[in-house]
């Protein structure tokens, strides 16, 4: 089982605290502003913003003084987004699940596996693609803003509370 440093430790806890926090930001602040950053609706895709965000910006910090495992660190990012996409696509969708301690257990496993990840990959693999990898995340990056704005149809997109995203915008 692979260890986080104290530092790693410190900004996954940071990570998955701020993540949760702007879950409710653009509920208190609506603007354009924060409906990039924080979900505007209750859509499977919106909540992509809560783990890509703080992953970004988590992944940023600790590749600053150490490079080695950038590859892994996007791959672990794209992971966790797939896993969260897949995951409660699967709860909501055909299960028709709607337990809130459900979803806060998935969202803390995820920002867990995009810290713990990395370090169970091999080296050499993930650096040879890590620049792929890396315009993978911001791809990753410019759909979410893209998609806040104008989603496509599609149950990924659905507002599970019922509300359009677009009626929610105040643009």
């Amino acid at each position: 089982m692979p260890r986080l440093n104290k530092r790693e430790l410190i900004l996954f806890a940071a990570a998955t605290v701020g993540g949760a926090c702007l879950h409710f930001l653009y509920t208190l602040l609506p603007c354009v502003v924060t409906a990039l950053v924080a979900p505007v609706s209750e859509s499977l895709w919106e909540h992509v913003k809560l783990i890509y965000w703080p992953c970004l910006i988590t992944g940023v910090l600790l590749s600053r003084n150490d490079s080695t495992l950038l590859g892994q660190r996007a791959f672990a990012l794209l992971a966790a987004v797939a896993g969260m996409l897949a995951v409660g696509y699967l709860y909501h969708i055909p299960l028709q699940g709607d337990s809130l301690l459900f979803d806060i257990v998935l969202y803390v496993l995820m920002m867990a596996l995009f810290f713990l990840l990395p370090h169970k990959l091999p080296q050499p693999f993930w650096q040879r693609h890590r620049d792929l990898l890396v315009l993978l995340v911001l791809i990753l990056g410019g759909v979410t803003l893209l998609f806040t704005f104008l989603p496509p149809n599609g149950l990924l997109f659905a507002d599970l509370a019922g509300t359009p995203t677009w009626v929610t915008l105040p643009c």
